[in-house]
């Protein structure tokens, strides 16, 4: 009985985070080459639901965060986006988490790691028939870095940025995307200004120019991995959501790209946290984020979801 007692205290007094940790997916594929760089080769994981459809899979494209520059397509299993990803499991979509090169000087930049993670979903698509998916049925979702990434590939034509001319005849449709605290425009650097603070410097800049760029044509490399540059009438819907209190990600592009779409007729909504720093920090450090993080995972699972047909199990 004592045995029991104590069993019974320790199951109950688990932290409560513990219990939250993302779970393994019911089927898995981990580390597949879907292309090869001078960097090696680049790889991305598929995880599976546990409902299986009499058909194929909806398929949501996973780009992680990191400031483009760090971080890895492992971060689908923990934290945050790793709880949302299993939502949209739950949901009875296939999830691919993708790893792109990151931004080194001299090497890489922002355009790289957009192509790499197009790259990824026109591989999906040349090969869908071998994982199950529904290349008529893909979305996207990312955070921060990997917040634009997923709006990129969700409003850029599927011919814009080549990479991998293997993959370059691929045909797929994306349906909806989510972004979480992922910039829309790098060529308006006042959206980066938080509190319109004077001097304030092109924080990222650096990773959107290549080295020994022509300054002519500034202008148009910003442009051209400025998801707002792609955002038409019919776009795929967009839903993204940022934090009022975000000094990294200032909540500034989420409301330009809501007039953007507005004046165009564009299918973005915004949801709007308070007191949400980064990463669905709080900004003052005690006053709790509104809605909560689970409000925010369960909104971003049901948004794709609403976009796709309706899952037949089999």
């Amino acid at each position: 009985m004592k045995r029991l007692i104590l069993l019974l205290s320790i199951l109950f007094t688990m932290p409560s985070s513990a219990a939250a940790q993302p779970q393994p997916a019911v089927n898995q594929q981990l580390d597949i080459t879907y292309k090869t760089t001078d960097r090696g080769p680049l790889k991305l994981d598929l995880y599976y639901p546990a409902a299986k459809p009499t058909g194929a899979y909806p398929l949501a494209i996973y780009t992680h965060g990191g400031g483009w520059a760090a971080g890895s397509k492992d971060k689908a299993r923990s934290g945050n986006p790793g709880k949302a990803v299993d939502a949209i499991l739950r949901k009875g979509f296939c999830v691919a988490a993708v790893q792109y090169r990151l931004c080194q000087k001299g090497s890489s930049t922002i355009r790289d790691c957009v192509i790499d993670s197009k790259d990824a979903m026109r591989f999906l698509a040349r090969n869908a028939a071998t994982y199950r998916l529904d290349p008529q049925h893909f979305f996207t979702f990312g955070d921060s870095a990997g917040g634009h990434i997923a709006q990129m590939l969700l409003l850029s034509p599927p011919s814009s940025l080549p990479g991998d001319p293997a993959l370059a005849d691929a045909g797929y449709t994306l349906r909806a995307g989510v972004s979480w605290y992922g910039p829309g425009d790098f060529e308006k650097t006042e959206l980066f200004n938080p509190d319109g603070r004077p001097n304030f410097r092109d924080r990222f800049g650096a990773r959107v120019l290549p080295e020994n760029y022509d300054p002519a044509d500034k202008l148009s490399l910003y442009r051209e991995v400025s998801p707002v540059t792609y955002l038409t009438g019919k776009s795929p819907p967009l839903l993204m959501i940022q934090g009022d209190g975000d000094t990294t990600i200032p909540v500034h592009h989420a409301h330009y790209m809501a007039k953007k779409a507005e004046a165009i007729g564009a299918p973005v909504e915004i949801m709007i946290i308070q007191n949400a720093g980064h990463n669905w920090r709080q900004a003052d450090g005690k006053t709790p984020i509104k809605p909560t993080k689970d409000e925010i995972i369960r909104r971003s699972a049901d948004f794709l979801a609403a976009h796709c047909p309706p899952i037949a199990p089999k």
